[in-house]
Protein backbone atom coordinates (compact mmCIF):
# COMPACT_ATOMS: atom_id res chain seq x y z
CA UNK A 1 0.00 0.00 0.00
CA UNK A 2 1.31 3.38 -1.26
CA UNK A 3 2.31 5.23 1.90
CA UNK A 4 -0.65 8.21 2.11
CA UNK A 5 0.63 12.20 3.08
CA UNK A 6 -0.02 13.07 6.92
CA UNK A 7 -3.08 14.69 7.74
CA UNK A 8 -3.03 16.62 10.92
CA UNK A 9 -6.48 17.57 13.00
CA UNK A 10 -6.06 20.25 14.82
CA UNK A 11 -9.59 19.73 16.94
CA UNK A 12 -11.35 22.49 19.26
CA UNK A 13 -11.49 21.14 22.47
CA UNK A 14 -15.61 21.30 22.63
CA UNK A 15 -16.02 18.75 19.68
CA UNK A 16 -13.08 15.97 20.53
CA UNK A 17 -16.34 13.66 21.79
CA UNK A 18 -18.05 13.73 18.73
CA UNK A 19 -18.65 9.70 18.07
CA UNK A 20 -19.56 10.39 14.68
CA UNK A 21 -16.01 11.84 14.12
CA UNK A 22 -14.32 9.48 15.93
CA UNK A 23 -16.18 7.10 13.64
CA UNK A 24 -14.88 8.89 10.69
CA UNK A 25 -11.32 8.86 11.55
CA UNK A 26 -11.66 5.47 11.98
CA UNK A 27 -12.97 4.38 8.70
CA UNK A 28 -10.86 6.88 7.00
CA UNK A 29 -7.70 5.08 9.01
CA UNK A 30 -8.74 1.66 7.99
CA UNK A 31 -8.51 2.90 4.00
CA UNK A 32 -4.63 3.73 4.51
CA UNK A 33 -4.89 7.55 5.40
CA UNK A 34 -2.55 8.57 7.65
CA UNK A 35 -4.44 11.54 10.26
CA UNK A 36 -3.17 12.68 13.32
CA UNK A 37 -5.20 13.91 15.95
CA UNK A 38 -4.99 17.25 18.20
CA UNK A 39 -7.32 18.45 20.42
CA UNK A 40 -7.24 22.51 21.42
CA UNK A 41 -7.66 23.41 25.08
CA UNK A 42 -6.11 27.02 25.49
CA UNK A 43 -5.20 30.34 23.10
CA UNK A 44 -2.72 29.66 21.45
CA UNK A 45 -2.44 25.70 21.06
CA UNK A 46 -3.35 25.95 17.02
CA UNK A 47 -0.50 27.73 16.17
CA UNK A 48 1.54 25.52 18.53
CA UNK A 49 0.17 22.51 16.90
CA UNK A 50 0.73 23.93 13.52
CA UNK A 51 4.50 24.36 13.91
CA UNK A 52 4.12 20.56 15.15
CA UNK A 53 2.42 20.44 11.67
CA UNK A 54 5.00 21.51 9.51
CA UNK A 55 7.92 19.44 11.46
CA UNK A 56 6.26 16.40 10.84
CA UNK A 57 5.81 17.29 7.07
CA UNK A 58 2.08 17.71 7.19
CA UNK A 59 -0.07 18.17 3.66
CA UNK A 60 -2.94 19.56 5.27
CA UNK A 61 -4.05 20.89 8.76
CA UNK A 62 -7.59 20.71 9.33
CA UNK A 63 -9.26 23.04 11.88
CA UNK A 64 -12.34 21.08 13.28
CA UNK A 65 -14.43 23.57 14.68
CA UNK A 66 -16.46 26.88 14.53
CA UNK A 67 -15.45 30.11 12.67
CA UNK A 68 -13.52 31.12 15.32
CA UNK A 69 -11.38 28.05 15.55
CA UNK A 70 -11.26 28.69 11.30
CA UNK A 71 -9.85 31.71 11.74
CA UNK A 72 -7.10 30.72 14.32
CA UNK A 73 -5.56 28.09 12.13
CA UNK A 74 -6.04 30.27 9.11
CA UNK A 75 -4.45 33.07 10.67
CA UNK A 76 -1.47 30.91 11.90
CA UNK A 77 -0.92 29.69 7.79
CA UNK A 78 -0.65 32.96 6.89
CA UNK A 79 2.67 33.69 8.96
CA UNK A 80 4.21 30.01 7.40
CA UNK A 81 6.17 30.75 4.05
CA UNK A 82 4.53 29.18 1.21
CA UNK A 83 6.97 26.44 0.26
CA UNK A 84 6.24 25.16 3.82
CA UNK A 85 2.43 26.12 4.01
CA UNK A 86 -0.04 22.84 4.45
CA UNK A 87 -3.01 22.77 2.59
CA UNK A 88 -6.36 24.02 4.75
CA UNK A 89 -9.06 21.34 5.71
CA UNK A 90 -12.30 22.24 7.18
CA UNK A 91 -14.56 20.10 9.69
CA UNK A 92 -17.78 22.61 10.69
CA UNK A 93 -18.27 21.85 14.50
CA UNK A 94 -19.25 25.01 15.66
CA UNK A 95 -22.88 27.09 16.63
CA UNK A 96 -23.11 28.72 12.93
CA UNK A 97 -20.16 27.34 10.84
CA UNK A 98 -21.24 30.67 8.68
CA UNK A 99 -18.02 30.04 6.54
CA UNK A 100 -18.47 26.42 5.98
CA UNK A 101 -21.87 26.91 4.95
CA UNK A 102 -21.29 29.14 2.64
CA UNK A 103 -17.98 27.08 0.90
CA UNK A 104 -20.43 23.64 0.76
CA UNK A 105 -18.48 21.79 3.32
CA UNK A 106 -20.89 18.92 4.05
CA UNK A 107 -22.36 18.95 7.72
CA UNK A 108 -21.84 15.36 7.75
CA UNK A 109 -18.76 13.97 9.55
CA UNK A 110 -17.44 11.47 7.17
CA UNK A 111 -17.86 13.27 3.69
CA UNK A 112 -16.52 16.40 5.15
CA UNK A 113 -13.69 14.71 6.59
CA UNK A 114 -12.58 13.13 3.00
CA UNK A 115 -13.37 16.24 1.72
CA UNK A 116 -10.94 17.94 4.10
CA UNK A 117 -8.60 15.15 3.35
CA UNK A 118 -8.92 14.10 -0.08
CA UNK A 119 -11.13 17.29 -1.52
CA UNK A 120 -9.30 19.89 -4.80
CA UNK A 121 -6.91 22.64 -3.17
CA UNK A 122 -8.08 25.82 -4.06
CA UNK A 123 -5.96 29.27 -3.45
CA UNK A 124 -8.17 31.46 -1.68
CA UNK A 125 -7.89 35.24 0.05
CA UNK A 126 -7.82 36.42 3.69
CA UNK A 127 -8.23 39.69 4.92
CA UNK A 128 -5.87 41.10 7.15
CA UNK A 129 -6.86 44.28 9.70
CA UNK A 130 -4.79 46.50 10.91
CA UNK A 131 -1.54 44.74 10.16
CA UNK A 132 -1.49 41.58 13.00
CA UNK A 133 -5.32 40.37 12.65
CA UNK A 134 -6.73 38.86 10.03
CA UNK A 135 -10.35 36.67 8.70
CA UNK A 136 -11.22 34.32 6.62
CA UNK A 137 -14.83 34.60 6.43
CA UNK A 138 -16.26 38.06 7.50
CA UNK A 139 -15.38 41.42 9.77
CA UNK A 140 -19.48 42.74 10.91
CA UNK A 141 -19.62 45.85 12.67
CA UNK A 142 -23.06 46.99 14.39
CA UNK A 143 -25.68 44.94 14.92
CA UNK A 144 -23.86 41.67 13.79
CA UNK A 145 -21.45 41.79 16.32
CA UNK A 146 -23.34 42.62 18.91
CA UNK A 147 -25.74 39.78 18.31
CA UNK A 148 -22.52 37.51 18.14
CA UNK A 149 -20.74 38.58 20.64
CA UNK A 150 -23.79 38.79 23.09
CA UNK A 151 -26.15 35.54 22.40
CA UNK A 152 -26.03 33.60 25.23
CA UNK A 153 -23.99 30.11 25.13
CA UNK A 154 -26.77 28.12 26.38
CA UNK A 155 -28.96 29.66 23.60
CA UNK A 156 -26.08 29.01 20.72
CA UNK A 157 -25.55 24.93 22.28
CA UNK A 158 -29.89 24.95 22.11
CA UNK A 159 -30.70 26.59 18.57
CA UNK A 160 -27.28 26.59 16.99
CA UNK A 161 -27.50 29.03 14.14
CA UNK A 162 -30.92 30.63 14.50
CA UNK A 163 -30.08 31.36 17.51
CA UNK A 164 -28.42 34.38 16.63
CA UNK A 165 -31.05 36.12 14.50
CA UNK A 166 -33.73 34.90 17.96
CA UNK A 167 -31.39 36.83 20.00
CA UNK A 168 -31.23 39.70 17.41
CA UNK A 169 -34.63 40.49 17.41
CA UNK A 170 -35.03 40.30 21.70
CA UNK A 171 -32.13 43.00 21.38
CA UNK A 172 -33.86 45.44 18.61
CA UNK A 173 -34.93 47.87 21.44
CA UNK A 174 -31.31 48.30 21.93
CA UNK A 175 -29.79 48.94 18.46
CA UNK A 176 -27.47 52.35 18.11
CA UNK A 177 -26.04 53.22 14.80
CA UNK A 178 -22.19 53.54 14.78
CA UNK A 179 -21.01 57.19 12.77
CA UNK A 180 -18.04 56.49 10.83
CA UNK A 181 -16.34 57.43 8.18
CA UNK A 182 -15.17 54.33 4.94
CA UNK A 183 -13.01 54.55 2.40
CA UNK A 184 -11.22 52.97 -0.29
CA UNK A 185 -10.04 53.01 -3.60
CA UNK A 186 -12.77 54.96 -5.49
CA UNK A 187 -15.23 55.10 -2.79
CA UNK A 188 -16.43 57.24 0.33
CA UNK A 189 -18.67 56.95 2.44
CA UNK A 190 -20.06 58.48 5.75
CA UNK A 191 -22.86 58.43 8.10
CA UNK A 192 -24.71 56.18 10.58
CA UNK A 193 -24.18 52.70 10.28
CA UNK A 194 -26.55 49.94 11.57
CA UNK A 195 -24.48 46.80 10.47
CA UNK A 196 -21.73 46.83 8.53
CA UNK A 197 -20.56 44.13 6.72
CA UNK A 198 -16.37 43.17 5.14
CA UNK A 199 -16.73 40.07 3.37
CA UNK A 200 -13.89 37.58 1.92
CA UNK A 201 -17.10 35.33 2.56
CA UNK A 202 -21.17 36.01 2.48
CA UNK A 203 -22.29 35.36 5.36
CA UNK A 204 -21.75 36.30 9.44
CA UNK A 205 -23.97 35.74 12.80
CA UNK A 206 -25.59 32.29 12.27
CA UNK A 207 -26.77 32.49 8.31
CA UNK A 208 -27.06 36.49 7.81
CA UNK A 209 -25.89 37.41 4.34
CA UNK A 210 -24.54 40.73 4.97
CA UNK A 211 -22.16 39.94 0.94
CA UNK A 212 -23.94 37.91 -0.82
CA UNK A 213 -21.70 38.38 -3.77
CA UNK A 214 -18.54 37.64 -2.08
CA UNK A 215 -15.78 35.80 -3.36
CA UNK A 216 -13.15 34.13 -1.67
CA UNK A 217 -10.44 34.22 -4.54
CA UNK A 218 -11.59 37.60 -6.60
CA UNK A 219 -8.90 39.53 -4.69
CA UNK A 220 -11.43 41.90 -3.47
CA UNK A 221 -13.83 42.34 -0.25
CA UNK A 222 -17.15 43.13 -0.35
CA UNK A 223 -18.08 45.93 1.36
CA UNK A 224 -22.19 46.05 2.52
CA UNK A 225 -23.11 49.11 4.85
CA UNK A 226 -26.79 48.91 6.11
CA UNK A 227 -28.15 52.99 6.72
CA UNK A 228 -31.75 52.38 7.51
CA UNK A 229 -33.17 53.26 10.94
CA UNK A 230 -35.24 49.90 10.07
CA UNK A 231 -33.04 47.23 10.33
CA UNK A 232 -35.25 44.21 10.24
CA UNK A 233 -37.13 44.65 7.42
CA UNK A 234 -34.32 45.60 5.77
CA UNK A 235 -32.19 42.26 6.10
CA UNK A 236 -35.48 40.47 5.75
CA UNK A 237 -35.26 42.29 2.60
CA UNK A 238 -31.74 40.91 1.82
CA UNK A 239 -32.70 37.68 2.51
CA UNK A 240 -35.65 37.28 0.23
CA UNK A 241 -35.21 39.61 -2.46
CA UNK A 242 -32.38 39.77 -5.09
CA UNK A 243 -33.50 43.47 -5.65
CA UNK A 244 -31.03 46.76 -5.15
CA UNK A 245 -31.88 47.61 -1.46
CA UNK A 246 -31.93 51.09 -1.07
CA UNK A 247 -30.94 51.29 2.28
CA UNK A 248 -27.76 48.83 1.62
CA UNK A 249 -24.76 50.66 0.46
CA UNK A 250 -22.68 48.00 -1.22
CA UNK A 251 -18.85 48.13 -2.97
CA UNK A 252 -16.05 45.86 -4.03
CA UNK A 253 -13.06 46.92 -2.88
CA UNK A 254 -8.82 45.82 -2.64
CA UNK A 255 -8.53 47.73 0.60
CA UNK A 256 -10.73 50.11 3.21
CA UNK A 257 -10.43 52.40 6.01
CA UNK A 258 -12.88 52.89 8.77
CA UNK A 259 -12.56 55.54 10.93
CA UNK A 260 -15.23 56.30 14.20
CA UNK A 261 -14.83 59.33 16.73
CA UNK A 262 -16.15 56.26 19.41
CA UNK A 263 -14.85 53.02 19.93
CA UNK A 264 -15.90 50.76 17.61
CA UNK A 265 -16.15 46.52 17.58
CA UNK A 266 -15.67 44.62 14.69
CA UNK A 267 -16.25 40.73 14.67
CA UNK A 268 -13.39 39.01 12.90
CA UNK A 269 -14.88 35.67 12.28
CA UNK A 270 -16.71 35.72 15.65
CA UNK A 271 -13.44 37.48 17.65
CA UNK A 272 -14.08 41.00 18.69
CA UNK A 273 -11.82 43.51 17.83
CA UNK A 274 -12.16 46.86 19.33
CA UNK A 275 -10.94 50.44 18.49
CA UNK A 276 -11.37 53.83 16.48
CA UNK A 277 -9.80 53.02 13.46
CA UNK A 278 -9.56 49.85 10.86
CA UNK A 279 -7.00 49.45 8.03
CA UNK A 280 -8.61 46.54 5.97
CA UNK A 281 -6.64 44.72 3.25
CA UNK A 282 -7.19 41.75 0.63
CA UNK A 283 -4.05 39.22 0.68
CA UNK A 284 -5.03 37.56 -2.64
CA UNK A 285 -4.13 34.09 -2.92
CA UNK A 286 -2.78 33.66 0.91
CA UNK A 287 -4.01 29.92 1.42
CA UNK A 288 -4.80 26.96 0.02
CA UNK A 289 -7.85 25.13 1.27
CA UNK A 290 -9.60 21.85 0.08
CA UNK A 291 -12.85 22.84 -1.51
CA UNK A 292 -16.10 21.24 -2.56
CA UNK A 293 -16.59 20.70 -6.50
CA UNK A 294 -18.60 23.78 -7.91
CA UNK A 295 -18.50 25.85 -4.53
CA UNK A 296 -20.17 28.85 -4.97
CA UNK A 297 -17.67 31.55 -3.74
CA UNK A 298 -15.07 30.74 -6.42
CA UNK A 299 -14.49 33.00 -9.45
Amino acid sequence: MVKQPLTLLILNGKGAGNEDLRAAIATLRDEGFDIAVRVTWEKGDGERYLEEAIRLGAETVVAGGGDGTINEIATALAAVAAEQRPVLGILPLGTANDFATSVGIPAEMEPALRLAVQGKAHVIDLARVNQDRYFINMATGGFGTRITTETPEKLKSALGGVSYFIHGLMRMDTLKPDSCEISGPGFQWQGDALAIGVGNGRQAGGGQRLCPSALINDGQLDLSIVTAQELLPTLLHSLTSNDENPNIVTAKLTSLRIVSPNEMTFNLDGEPLSGREFDIEVMPGALSCRLPPQCALLA
